[in-house]
């Protein structure tokens, strides 16, 4: 019965919170209830000022319920419901009879909500508040007893005390049963909270622990004696595949870590979505001929057309997690990706989509994906691999985008995965931009640079040396701050300086700044594992020319430096 009352005339807790939700229950069955006790008054002949008083709280409660329940906005907080709730029963005290009438009961009602929904010193402080308001009513009753009026009659009386205790009988057990329905789902995503923890938990370990097996196992093999040269590579490339899946999911866990803590920023810029959907086609292209599927897109829109204003790193993180699902998911026949525009929507808006021939998704999954930690199964002995994380930052990030994200799919029958993202293309006339040349075609580097490398992690180290030892005619090592600016005041003839961020006693952002004070030619390149949103910033800000993030690729690196030491 609840149920439905509720799918009509509120909305779910869940979706706008149980203090607004309470608002518009509290206002509707007070509306209701007041146009009830205007009937009463008018049937057992009370006077207009009876009727009137039973009427005020339905005009009152009314528009506030329905401007709630139609627009979404909550005009009343509960603080403000329980504050008019008791001027109101104040004001029917003095109508209806005093400590004779029902009005008694109402604030019992009033007691009940606020034990009920509120806590601690908010309890503490309303239901003193409370029982002082009564407490003054019986003092003026008892003190100024004509102030008080009598009932017409004895069955008046008892019928207004009857209608009374139902209406307190009958609020009492909504209040109670609301508040059990609630609590008992908090309970409910408690513990679901707690088993996908726990299920995080196992599954971050084996995908920590399987790709860490093959880095350390494979390195382990690699020392044998009489390795052939097609093994060694075999070997290498076993070692590679597994630091790059661990990269992925420690990249996982920053994305959402920082979705969760709201240091995600929005960068809007102009976007091409053909070339976007072209460079995943390209990137994944490989990956789809290994396994024997086929890989497709649908880019409609001239390139023109396709020129969108978003945020082009969170769309490529969106389309490469479907993507990547969907090929993870499909063993057999096809994926298709790509966009249509539509233009039965106001405002236009550009769908995506990511379709598969997989093994599909089960309907009591498919929203449940979205969330963190979340596979489809998350029991599933035979889990694939992956952190549970893909969908949940793409999720995130086409809501940050104003956009909209949805499944179909059936078991067994592949699955489709849209989402929106509002078209604004404004045509602009295009130029031609003339592209920088290709380094590796321009003129030889330079190759005797004088190279200051501060990093405290001696492996790092030496990959960094020897990763720039082409560049370099003397490289000097600092493992700390300070030492890094004393060799700076020695060495004023420095080229380059590889800083690392985090370090002892003093910080890579720190020692740049005191090394900017008397040298503001040399190049610094800041290095460090942080990767966090904001640091790129931080780095430039504090002197840095530049900035690149561990594990460092010696192909982003060169071409970093090539591009400070062309000739």
């Amino acid at each position: 019965m609840w149920k439905k009352i509720s799918k009509y005339f509120f909305k779910s807790p869940d979706d706008i919170g149980l203090d607004n939700y309470l608002v518009l229950v509290i206002c509707f069955f007070t509306a209701i209830l007041g146009i009830l006790g205007t009937i009463i008054n008018i049937i057992i002949s009370m006077g207009w000022v009876a009727i009137l008083s039973t009427f005020i709280p339905t005009a009152l409660f009314t528009p506030v319920y329905l401007i709630g329940w139609k627009k979404e906005k909550y005009i009343f907080s509960k603080y403000i419901i329980i504050l008019i709730s008791i001027i109101l029963l104040d004001f029917q005290w003095f109508i209806n009879f005093g400590s004779s009438g029902p009005i008694l009961y109402l604030y019992v009602i009033v007691e009940s909500f606020i034990i009920i929904f509120f806590v601690k010193k908010e309890r503490t402080i309303l239901t003193l508040f409370v029982f002082i308001n009564v407490t003054l009513l019986f003092f003026i009753e008892y003190r100024f007893p004509g102030i008080i009026g009598k009932y017409p009659g004895e069955s008046a009386r008892l019928l207004d005390l009857y209608w009374g205790l139902l209406i307190y009988l009958f609020i009492s057990i909504l209040l109670l049963n609301i508040a059990l329905k609630f609590y008992k789902s908090q309970q409910e995503k408690a513990q679901l909270a707690d088993k996908l923890k726990s299920a995080f938990l196992a599954n971050m370990s084996h995908e920590i622990r399987t790709p860490m097996n093959g880095i350390l196992g494979f390195a382990e093999l690699l020392k044998e004696p009489n390795l052939s040269g097609d093994e060694q590579q075999e070997f290498i490339n076993i070692i590679e595949k597994s630091g790059q899946r661990m990269l992925n999911i420690i990249n996982d866990i920053i994305d959402i870590s920082k979705i969760e803590s709201g240091l995600t920023k929005i960068d809007i810029q102009d976007t091409n979505i053909n070339d976007q959907i072209e460079y995943i086609h390209t990137f994944f292209k490989h990956d789809v001929e290994m396994k024997g599927i086929t890989l497709s897109t649908k880019t409609p829109l001239s390139e023109d057309e396709a020129e969108i204003k978003t945020d082009p790193e969170k769309l490529y993180a969106i389309l490469l997690n479907l993507v990547k699902n969907a090929i993870k998911f499909t063993h057999k026949g096809s994926i298709e990706f790509g966009y249509c525009k539509r233009t039965d929507v106001e405002p236009e808006v550009l769908e995506f989509y990511v379709k598969d021939t997989g093994i599909g998704i089960p309907k009591d999954k498919q929203k449940v994906i979205f969330e963190r930690f979340v596979q489809a199964d998350i029991s599933d002995s035979h889990a694939y691999q992956g952190a549970g994380l893909g969908l949940a930052i793409s999720c995130a990030y086409v809501e940050m985008l104003s956009g909209k994200i949805c499944v179909e799919s059936e078991p067994g029958k592949g699955a489709t995965f849209y989402f929106t993202l509002p078209y604004n293309n404004e045509l602009k006339q295009k130029t031609n931009i003339e592209r920088p040349a290709d380094l590796s075609e321009t003129k030889e580097i330079i190759k005797n640079l004088k190279i200051l490398i501060v990093e405290d992690d001696i492996v790092s180290e030496l990959l960094i040396t020897r990763e720039i030892r082409k560049f370099s005619r003397e490289i000097i090592l600092a493992n700390t701050g300070l030492a890094a600016i004393e060799a700076c005041r020695n060495n004023p003839d420095i080229d380059l300086i590889l800083m690392d961020i985090k370090m002892p006693k003093m910080d890579g952002y720190e020692a740049t700044r005191e090394i900017r004070k008397f040298n503001n030619d040399v190049i610094i390149i800041a290095q460090t594992a942080f990767a966090m949103s904001g640091d790129a910033d931080k780095a430039i800000k504090s002197g840095c020319n530049n900035y690149i993030s561990k594990p460092i690729k010696n192909g982003v690196l060169n071409t970093m430096i090539q591009e400070y030491f062309r000739l």
